[in-house]
């Protein structure tokens, strides 16, 4: 297996990703520049995938992290697999490319290596991300996805994006892209919430026999901090079973949260804006685990959401009614 691609997976598009990232979501506390010194940090130690979003509102200090290390001379463009996502505010087929366009212009980038649509539940289009009315009611857009996974296949046609896919979608979503008349390129990836209190098997399943890679974010349960999150959720990293596993291997909890997706044949989304976290969770390729550890994992999951979502409750396109 040639180097370049000894730790990546193939898409169905013929383009490869990373099979770890490095995930760039913060909270609105955080000062934007720690992602760009977070994301210096893990082009550094070996990330190449670099996963990000318009609704971060960090492009532009994560567009520069990576022009930097391109003139310095550790990575060329073409070493890094960045992912950008159109908000929900943005899903009508006409507002798709001018929300691509307006990433690339914050991240002085020519192109996206993938570009997928961040959430299924449209929202009233305008610049404010979270359009709410006079009772703190989040209001709702009507909008045909197979319209906007038209506009995304022109995207990928105009070269503006190598390739594209979605996000926080269920099967029935992705069987009605999938099903769309004169589709002209599948998804190749479905980025959901996966951890091992929720293990997406179910969807995993369903995305293996479709070609379509699951990525997992939150894979490290997921901070408090974010207003999305559940407050009184359970902490992954301290779970007992993840605890012996890790100890038994030398290796921390997160390292095996993250290998274990790894050998499910998920790509996996490390997020830490902590220097010794980025280095530890970059060191996942030099152990494996057991199949007892595997099952061990597997009987971890309780189909717990961190990010629960409810404020899209309502909306026709909510994903998460159903069982995957």
């Amino acid at each position: 297996m040639d180097l370049k691609h000894s730790c990546s997976v193939k898409l169905n598009d013929g383009h490869f990703m990373p099979v770890l990232g490095f995930g760039t979501a913060a909270s609105h506390d955080v000062p934007k520049s720690k992602a760009a010194e977070a994301t210096k940090m893990a082009i550094d130690v070996g990330f190449r995938h670099i996963d990000s979003a318009y609704f971060y509102q960090n492009e532009k200090e994560v567009g520069q992290a990576i022009r930097d290390k391109i003139a310095d001379g550790t990575v060329k463009r073409e070493d890094i697999f960045y992912t950008t996502k159109v908000w929900a505010t943005f899903l009508r087929p006409e507002l798709v490319q001018p929300a691509l366009e307006r990433s690339l212009k914050n991240l002085q980038l020519d192109y996206v290596d993938l570009f997928i649509i961040h959430i299924p539940t449209a929202m009233k289009p305008g610049e404010d991300l979270m359009p709410k009315d006079a009772n703190g009611k989040v209001i709702f857009d009507t909008v045909d996805l197979r319209d906007t996974w038209e506009a995304l296949e022109k995207c990928k046609d105009a070269g503006l994006t190598k390739s594209i896919g979605v996000s926080n979608f269920n099967h029935k979503l992705l069987e009605m892209i999938l099903n769309k008349p004169r589709l002209k390129y599948k998804p190749v990836c479905n980025q959901v919430e996966c951890h091992p209190y929720l293990n997406q098997s179910k969807l995993l399943e369903f995305c293996k026999s479709k070609d379509i890679i699951l990525v997992a974010y939150a894979a490290l349960g997921s901070q408090k901090d974010f207003e999305w999150v559940e407050k009184d959720g359970p902490v992954l990293l301290e779970d007992p079973i993840l605890n012996a596993i890790a100890k038994k291997h030398g290796r921390n909890p997160g390292q095996v949260a993250l290998r274990y997706q790894v050998q499910r044949g998920v790509v996996v989304l490390a997020k830490s804006f902590n220097e010794k976290r980025i280095k530890e969770n970059f060191q996942i390729f030099d152990f494996e685990l057991t199949p007892e550890d595997m099952k061990a994992i597997d009987g971890l999951n309780r189909n717990f959401r961190y990010f629960q979502s409810r404020m899209f409750v309502d909306h026709p396109n909510f994903p998460f009614r159903d069982e995957y």
